[in-house]
């Protein structure tokens, strides 16, 4: 440590004092725990409420020479908990529904002897739902070709 002394200045001034910290004129935020409230019933059970910027965040129970606390849910955390678990549900399921593979028309094609194609046991494709007739089948009078069973 380097001192640097001027002789013909000024006396040194003496240390700052420290000032007591001031007592709070009043406090901020009402007091967080609650008034004691006597529960009626055969065992003697009291309730502390304790609050948190104006709202209750659990209690103090006290029953047979024990003390226990009991934290209320918070409604924000609840409803973003359940925010959450739906947003994923969504996902899953978009997720679900976007890989699902469709069965193909046919079943299964095979080569017969002689290099012919078998379709045995397949089942014939639904036919679609009945349409109107689109206006260029009307104005060229076309029919939709049906295959007889």
């Amino acid at each position: 440590m380097t001192a640097i002394l001027n002789p013909t200045g000024p006396a040194p001034l003496s240390p700052p004092q420290r000032r007591a910290p001031e007592p709070a004129a009043a406090p901020r935020s009402p007091v967080p725990v609650g008034p004691v409230l006597e529960l009626p019933g055969t065992p003697a059970a009291a309730l502390v409420p304790v609050t948190r910027d104006g709202r209750a965040v659990g209690a103090f129970v006290l029953t047979g020479g024990r003390v226990r606390y009991r934290a209320l849910p918070d409604p924000e955390q609840v409803l973003a908990a359940v925010a959450g678990v739906a947003a994923i549900g969504l996902v899953t399921a978009a997720v679900a529904v976007a890989s699902r593979r469709r069965p193909p028309a046919i079943g299964a094609v095979t080569m017969g002897p002689g290099g012919w194609v078998s379709l045995r046991g397949t089942r014939l494709p639904a036919l679609r739902p009945a349409r109107p007739r689109p206006w260029w089948a009307r104005v060229l009078r076309a029919h939709r070709l049906v295959v007889d069973p």
